[in-house]
Formats: C-alpha cells, structure tokens, sequence
C-alpha cells in the first residue's frame, strides 16, 4: 500500500479491505476478517511499520485514562464538581481529587474552589462507560482563567499538534498566543491575535488529510 501523491491522504471507508493479514496487522480503526485487514471508519488511511491504522474524520470523544482534558464545571455538588468533556458521558471531579486541604464540607461552599461556568484543564483519572473521574493532581492541571473555547473533532488533535508539537508551536509563535490542547477536541487560547489562531485551527480541523498543510497554516500566519 502506497500513499496517493495527490495533495490529499487516502481515504478509508467503513468495510474496505486495506490488505493482507500476511503482509500488514491490524492497527487501530480495523479489525482482521478471513485473513484480509479491513476498515471501521471514515477516515485516514496512515502505515507505520507493518501496521495499518484509520483515523476517524468525525466522532464522539472517548475518554481513555491518563488523557488530558478541558472541562467547563456545570454543577457544584456536595462532595466535587460535576464537569462537560465534550463527551457522550458527564465526567466527576471529586473533592479529594481537587484539593490537596481538608475541607469541612458543612462549612465551606466548593464553588470557592470551583464554580458553574469555570473552564480546567484535567486529567482522566478513570473512565467507565457512563462514569469518567477527573483529578487535577497531574502537574499541568489547572483552573484556564478569560482565554476562548473553540472545538475541534476529537481525532484532529494530533495534527493541531503536529510531530512534537510543531504545529501548535508554529500557532503560537505567530499569533502570540498562549493555547491549552485537551485530547477531547476544546481548545482554550489567549493571547494577541486570537482570532488569527482560531482561523489557523479551524482550518487544520477541515484540512486535517491535506498533504502541505504546514505550508499552508505558515503562509497563512504570516500575511
């Protein structure tokens, strides 16, 4: 299998065969059948090494854990937080997992910690179907105060990030802007241009199979 030199990345459809059991495995986004690697999605076709993979164009967010998020908090409740990831499931942020202090909870009111409205930028601590758990004990956990939300499809993340964080790196450095990347497609910016880098980010969600598009973002950035 060969990559189409076209401009645009090949394109997979839910059922097509890509290959052979004997020359390819079965990556993510395919499954084995007969012997033959076949597609589940709509979307990229990509090899690395021996493995072939199909990375969706559209979808829902599933929450893995270890994976960093952002969250806007809806409801303060007796005991945490609960919080919109973007996903099909509400997510909970707990006490214990937000506030290093005792807190006596007939006494203090949370919404001191954290309010309806607030946006964070969290951890998956674990994720059940119908029941994700947030912490905000990894490092880079924090409250994002002002800054803008923008969305973006979930499976996009990577090329917004680019190989080593080149492309949002390029983002900010030519927008002066500060941007918070959650693997669940919000994206929080702030900063000088702003809406430049919301144009460069919106166009990397609908040209995400484009081959050239860093040269595109950059010449872009840069009129």
């Amino acid at each position: 299998m060969k990559e189409k030199e076209t401009g645009v990345r090949e394109i997979a459809y839910p059922g097509q065969v890509l290959g052979d059991k004997k020359e390819f495995l079965p990556g993510v986004g395919t499954f084995e059948e007969d012997g033959k690697i076949i597609s589940k999605f709509l979307g990229i076709l990509t090899k690395s090494g021996n493995y072939i993979s199909v990375v969706p164009l559209a979808g829902v967010y599933v929450p893995k854990p270890g994976e960093h998020v952002i969250g806007i908090i809806t409801a303060v409740e007796k005991v945490g937080w609960v919080v919109d990831i973007n996903s099909p499931w509400e997510s909970f942020l707990s006490l214990s997992e937000a506030v290093d202090e005792f807190i006596d909870v007939k006494r203090v009111m949370l919404n001191r910690y954290y309010d309806e409205g607030d946006v964070i930028y969290a951890q998956i601590a674990s994720a059940k179907r119908g029941d994700v758990q947030l912490s905000m004990r990894g490092p880079s956990c924090k409250k994002l105060k002002d800054g803008v939300l923008v969305k973006i499809t979930p499976s996009k993340v990577p090329r917004l990030i680019g190989k080593e964080g080149s492309m949002i790196n390029l983002i900010k450095e030519k927008t002066g802007t500060m941007i918070r990347v959650g693997q669940n497609g919000v994206v929080w910016i702030s900063g000088e241009k702003v809406d430049k880098a919301i144009v460069a980010i919106k166009k990397i969600d609908e040209k995400s199979h484009i081959y050239g598009l860093t040269d595109e973002i950059t010449k872009l950035l840069s009129d």
